[in-house]
């Protein structure tokens, strides 16, 4: 298959279809861990075309989604600095932080701009050397090598007016804290593309080692996930569990080796809280002591309050695959993409959001 038309190929679909149905014995629940995963699902009807002893959850794969209250707080206390520019990718600006959101800000005057890359926040504080500018740099593993050459570039540069926010999430002790949850039903994960390329597959042979939980790297045309699917329903079927690659034109086992040693040499981990899931050791990314001169947190004041959500809404039980959109009491009602009470109906790749769009 070298061309797009065959991943979306009616006739192999139905025989994938086919091959699921004659397999699917037993009932099973699959979790996608990918933002990008959980939109093409929909936008294909996958979970219509699928037996109903399989079951598609999706998991805290949206970037957007699992960035805590608390950080978009202190980005929006950021907003109150006269001299700052904050740069930013388009869905952060919408998300509801306590009191308030970047949207709000801007509109009442502060200097919030879309961009749609860390190189064109680094070309902003080139060309505002009066102003000091802060990228919100959020993403997981797939982001974080790309910001973390911005940060080489500005140091190179010697400029003392940028910045960035760092809310980077791993996505491997996400699934691992998952795994810990009593509540949570698993038996086999749908993981990311994207995020694979990055970081190769060995985080993930130590889930399926520990926990006796497979998985398969999933592309993203329908056909991906349906062989995907598949692949898994045929590991579960005969008791394996080990990691195998679907997206082979896209990840090697091994990953992007240069990618991971540019991160590394910028970032260390450290505790991240993310929501739904709370404060988790090793989860995220800050820069290392010879780059901290780059830490916005470092250089402003941002300490914020306890972070309230709205009471009703449900984000975090839907990252965690505990609900589905349609069981929160504001879907629909009060929250739409146009009034969003939480980030999963911000993103572009937010469950909630993507419910609401296909109408499920």
């Amino acid at each position: 298959m070298k061309h797009l038309s065959e991943y979306r190929n009616k006739d192999m679909a139905q025989k994938l279809v086919s091959a699921i149905r004659a397999l699917s014995n037993t009932p099973v629940r699959l979790m996608e861990v990918c933002g990008s995963h959980t939109v093409s699902i929909f936008r294909h009807g996958i979970r219509q075309m699928l037996p109903k002893t399989v079951k598609l959850v999706s998991g805290p794969g949206c970037p957007v989604c699992v960035t805590a209250g608390a950080e978009i707080d202190r980005a929006v206390m950021l907003a109150g600095y006269k001299d700052v520019i904050i740069t930013t990718f388009g869905d952060m600006i919408r998300i509801p932080g306590s009191s308030s959101s970047l949207q709000k800000e801007r509109a009442m005057g502060a200097d919030i701009r879309m961009v749609y890359s860390s190189f064109d926040a680094l070309k902003t504080a080139c060309e505002n050397p009066g102003k000091k500018i802060v990228f919100l740099a959020i993403g997981f593993e797939t982001t974080a090598p790309a910001i973390a050459a911005t940060i080489l570039e500005a140091k190179r540069m010697e400029l003392n007016n940028f910045f960035i926010l760092a809310a980077h999430k791993l996505l491997p002790p996400a699934l691992t804290a998952l795994l810990n949850l009593d509540r949570i039903n698993i038996q086999g994960f749908i993981y990311p593309g994207h995020v694979t390329t990055i970081i190769g597959t060995s985080s993930y042979e130590m889930i399926a080692g520990k926990y006796g939980i497979p998985g398969v790297v999933c592309g993203f045309e329908p056909v991906d996930i349906l062989e995907t699917i598949l692949m898994l329903i045929r590991q579960i079927e005969k008791g394996k569990s080990k990691v195998e690659i679907q997206y082979k034109r896209g990840v090697t086992a091994t990953g992007n080796p240069r990618a991971m040693e540019i991160l590394n040499q910028v970032f260390t981990t450290c505790d991240s809280c993310w929501r739904g899931l709370g404060l988790m050791p090793e989860s995220g990314l800050t820069l290392r002591e010879e780059y901290k001169s780059f830490a916005a947190e470092d250089y402003f004041d941002l300490t914020v309050p306890t972070a309230k959500d709205h009471r009703d809404c449900q984000c975090g039980e839907v990252i965690c695959g505990n609900k589905t959109p349609v069981e929160c009491k504001l879907y629909r009602k009060v929250c739409s993409p146009v009034s969003p009470m939480g980030p999963c109906m911000v993103s572009t790749e937010g469950t909630c959001a993507a419910y609401y769009k296909y109408n499920n």
